[in-house]
């Protein structure tokens, strides 16, 4: 008796990794991460956050001042996996935030959006979802099968975010790693490229300017939106 097999990919190729290049949208710039250019402006945004609540769940920082973020800056500028981009707000003209991609395997044709970290000046914004939506943009366009984000169980606003932006939770990983010398189960989503249409019609109808008030309150919200193509919830 024949043994079941996955569905066959006739027109599979292998994605190239990532470029170090720009990504540019209408609310915001993603640009390779640089110390020299970036680090004094992301550094100063970091400082908003008075408490680091931001760097709770990451497994570096906060950082004590400026050489000390600007130290990792030059070690992460490097680095091709992960590769960082600093997210550039165009109504400020600054930096105010970091992400990256990470666990690129072109082979398997899978990549992971992470090392998040949003300024206040940059959560909440339109720049905000854009900078994902660029970054979700350019993996599935490169051929990429499957976008990944995980974080802490623990962490819930990073939950909702990953809901929100069409991510269908996959389940949780126990143990799977210590972080900062405390326990770390990971939360595991993604979105998968027959998933992409669907979700790139969502985040261009949320970013269209037409989709905002005068006062800038959104008509539509995105959760609204992605929720029919979520596989699951958690």
């Amino acid at each position: 008796m024949p043994q079941p097999v996955g569905a066959p990919i006739p027109d599979w190729a292998t994605p190239p990794a990532p470029p170090r290049e720009p990504l540019e949208g209408r609310y915001c710039r993603l640009e390779p991460l640089s110390a020299s250019r970036h680090a004094a402006a992301l550094h100063a945004a970091n400082t908003n956050d008075r408490a680091g609540e931001g760097f709770t769940y990451m497994a570096y920082g906060p950082f004590a001042d400026e050489a000390a973020y600007r130290a990792w800056a030059e070690a992460s500028e490097r680095s091709t996996d992960p590769l960082f981009f600093a997210i550039i707000d165009k109504e400020r003209g600054q930096p105010t935030g970091v992400c990256a991609y990470l666990r690129i395997t072109p082979a398997s044709g899978s990549i992971e959006v992470g090392h998040i970290l949003y300024s206040p000046l940059l959560q909440r914004t339109r720049a905000a979802t854009e900078a994902m939506h660029l970054m979700m943009a350019n993996a599935f366009s490169l051929g990429y099968r499957r976008y990944e984000w995980k974080c802490d169980a623990l962490n819930a606003p990073s939950r909702r975010a990953a809901q929100r932006l069409g991510f269908s939770y996959e389940g949780i990983f126990r143990q799977a790693t210590v972080v900062k010398g405390r326990n770390r189960d990971t939360a595991w989503y993604a979105v998968i490229d027959k998933e992409w249409p669907a979700l790139d019609a969502a985040f261009r109808r949320w970013l269209d300017p037409d989709n905002f008030d005068a006062q800038g309150r959104q008509r539509v919200a995105l959760a609204t939106l992605t929720a029919p193509v979520l596989v699951s919830r958690g």
